[in-house]
């Protein structure tokens, strides 16, 4: 993203730089897209992002509130904001208002973000991921320019491209994003099905018109697993995966509750992000439960040569357990399991969270 007419424009504020490209005239950009990351601040971990919380989250989106009704919660750390009706009130364009943003997340919360703005939420969050963290990004409403932005990207930076999607397009030679905006829309259908060859097609070209939806964050419970380094072994991932169900299972049952549904946030090298959800049979708080479903998640994913920095493990549409009813079973092995686990809480509970946990974990430094 090459701005025209003018430099981009640097400078720095309570310790961090901000980037900012100033174009010639370019079409009002009216989405954005704010991912929030907060540093350590000590050493050894000093500069790693660490988790926002859900407390810290709620608390920003209702910052975003303030600018504009129209906020679409993408947990664990992310939000679309549509500003439309902000420039007009606040007197500024998005690009200002992306600054504003950022300022006020930065002293009130202690929490940097990295917003791009577009006309489009797959645009905006595109250009969030095409810049360093703590930039404000710009992408302008322009067919050439958009298409120059998108020409060279990999078929995986699309939204809705998984890792399973991209290898199957780069088989056929389509990969780049370039090369499916020029593949004919018949070809795309033939290869991925007459609706997913559609949507890439479209989105290959810049056109995305999901809007951003209003909504509230559910109830939800959240763990993340942030790897050394660029993470291959899918065994490793598996056990990370393993230790995060566990965890939240622990919590869900400690604090009488059951989730619906279970989702699954992969981080990659380039800051890239692939999320995944799906229903569970029953509302459960049963670790096995939990951990057979992020298995699946994981699993359809494909990741097979994917570097991989971060998992992350949600439990949504959380539930009071004392008012969920569970279906009955005749499998004594499922009651010894429940009976198990039911012990592994009140050891931890007397002895601490380490005291015992899975078998599979032993072998994990």
């Amino acid at each position: 993203m090459t701005g025209r007419g003018e430099a981009d424009e640097a400078r720095t504020g309570a310790g961090a730089v901000t980037y900012r490209e100033v174009r010639g005239e370019p079409a009002a950009p009216h989405i954005l897209y704010a991912r929030f990351h907060r540093r350590a601040p000590h050493a050894p971990a000093r500069g790693r992002p660490v988790p926002l919380g859900e407390e810290s989250y709620g608390g920003l989106l209702a910052m975003l509130a303030e600018f504009s009704p129209v906020v679409e919660a993408l947990p664990p750390d992310a939000a679309l904001v549509d500003v439309r009706g902000a420039r007009r009130y606040f007197g500024r364009d998005a690009i200002g208002l992306a600054d504003l943003i950022r300022l006020r997340a930065l002293a009130l919360h202690g929490v940097d973000c990295t917003v791009g703005a577009a006309a489009n939420p797959m645009l905006a969050r595109m250009a969030a991921q095409d810049g360093p963290p703590g930039a404000v990004r710009t992408l302008a409403d322009d067919p050439a320019e958009v298409a120059a932005f998108l020409a060279r990207k990999p078929a995986a930076a699309l939204h809705g491209v998984g890792p399973a999607t991209a290898r199957t397009l780069c088989a056929y030679g389509l990969d780049s994003v370039g090369r499916i905006a020029a593949a004919p829309p018949a070809t795309l259908q033939r290869i991925l099905g007459a609706s997913t060859g559609r949507r890439i097609h479209e989105r290959a070209r810049g056109i995305d018109p999901t809007p951003v939806t209003p909504n509230a964050p559910a109830r939800s419970l959240s763990a993340e697993h942030r790897f050394d380094g660029d993470e291959l072994d899918p065994g490793r991932r598996r056990r990370a995966l393993l230790t995060l169900a566990d965890g939240l299972g622990s919590r869900l049952r400690t604090s009488g509750q059951t989730a619906r549904g279970l989702a699954l946030t992969v981080r990659y090298a380039d800051g890239s992000t692939t999320v995944r959800a799906r229903a569970l049979e029953e509302p459960t708080a049963h670790t096995p439960a939990l951990t057979a479903a992020a298995y699946a998640l994981h699993a359809a994913l494909g990741l097979e040569r994917a570097r991989v920095r971060a998992v992350a493990l949600r439990a949504e549409d959380l539930r009071d357990a004392d008012r969920t009813a569970r279906q009955l079973t005749f499998d004594p092995d499922d009651d010894k399991a429940r009976r198990a686990w039911a012990a592994v809480d009140r050891a931890r509970a007397r002895f601490g969270a380490a005291a015992v946990g899975p078998a599979a974990l032993l072998d994990v430094a």
